[in-house]
């Protein structure tokens, strides 16, 4: 199989793309990036070819393409992709807004395209066992979760809202109701949201304290920011406490690690367990090999957008927003 990836804007490029180098009967075909320093060093780091161009890596032999440019180039590029035959792994959040996001699922139904998520956290092993002891019942009926993603300001493009389309509620809301909604496979009901800018010297949402009720009755809080330092361990955390009927659960994504404390460098965390990026690579290439969806897909990355801009909307309407 041919995989290419459109654009190394987004840092997780490099895992993937490190990922598809390891792995066996997957070839990295081609980094297309309109950004030529930027493209030509990681096709020489990935041992692949360089294109200036995204449509002429499209026009190529490729099976399939990774897109992790910036989020308000998702829908152009998904769009180009699937009109040249092309399965596309798309990195979150799937776009900007719903209407782009409807229309990157419709064309790709029309093409006969898979089009996945990128929601790598349903790959890490923690989450994982959490899901399979909620399958079995163990907590019963689940009727609260409170949950975390707390990261580092990633600055650069992330911060310019033309190209990201939020700040961290968009960045990082996605992720955590993805589980969420997998976990329970209710779907969000009503979001009231508290957002604000506190950390960085930049007019853009660094913070927010969502409130979700779901369809099961299940009620979620989310503190979602970017309000870890630069002394941080590492970037940032993916936590969840989970409140059922027969019990409790708490879930550290990131435990996988050793503290490692030096004088020069401080405190670091290195991890030692599972890579989720390659989990995610795994199941793409596996999805486009059996011709079934991938396991988180186009619709996953929808429903999750639609909490983070009801969020906004709640934002600024200081009121709940309903959306069923």
């Amino acid at each position: 199989m041919k995989i290419g990836i459109i654009s190394f804007a987004h840092m997780h490029a490099n895992s993937y793309a490190a990922a598809i180098n390891e792995m066996e009967g997957v070839t990295l075909a081609g980094i297309a990036d309109e950004n030529e320093e930027r493209g030509s060093k990681s096709s020489q780091l990935f041992d692949t070819v360089y294109y200036k161009n995204y449509q002429d890596l499209l026009d190529s032999d490729i099976d399939a393409v990774i897109v992790t440019s910036e989020n308000s180039l998702h829908h152009q590029h998904v769009i180009a992709a699937a009109k040249a035959g092309k399965h596309v792994l798309c990195e979150k959040p799937l776009a900007t807004n719903l209407k782009d996001i409807e229309e990157m699922i419709r064309v790709c139904e029309q093409n006969g395209i898979l089009l996945g998520t990128a929601f790598p956290v349903r790959f890490n092993t923690p989450i994982q066992h959490a899901k399979k002891v909620l399958e079995e019942g163990v907590l019963g009926d689940i009727l609260a979760i409170k949950g975390t993603n707390r990261g580092t300001n990633p600055g650069g493009w992330f911060i310019d809202k033309a190209k990201s389309g939020g700040g961290a509620v968009l960045d990082h809301t996605v992720h955590v109701v993805d589980i969420m909604r997998w976990f329970t496979g209710a779907e969000v009901k009503e979001v009231y949201a508290e957002i604000g800018n506190i950390y960085i010297d930049h007019q853009i949402d660094d913070c927010g304290i969502l409130t979700i009720e779901f369809t099961n009755g299940m009620f979620a809080t989310l503190d979602c920011s970017w309000s870890r330092n630069s002394a941080y361990p590492t970037w940032g955390d993916v936590t969840m406490e989970i409140i059922g009927t027969n019990g409790t659960l708490k879930i550290d994504a990131f435990s996988q690690k050793i503290d490692f404390y030096s004088n020069q460098e401080g405190v670091n965390w290195i991890g030692w367990g599972d890579d989720m990026d390659t989990g995610l690579i795994e199941d793409f290439v596996a999805s486009v090999r059996e011709g079934r969806a991938p396991l988180a897909t186009g619709h996953s990355g929808m429903k999750a957008v639609e909490v983070a801009l009801a969020a906004y909307q709640s934002f600024e309407k200081k009121a709940p927003v309903k959306l069923i």
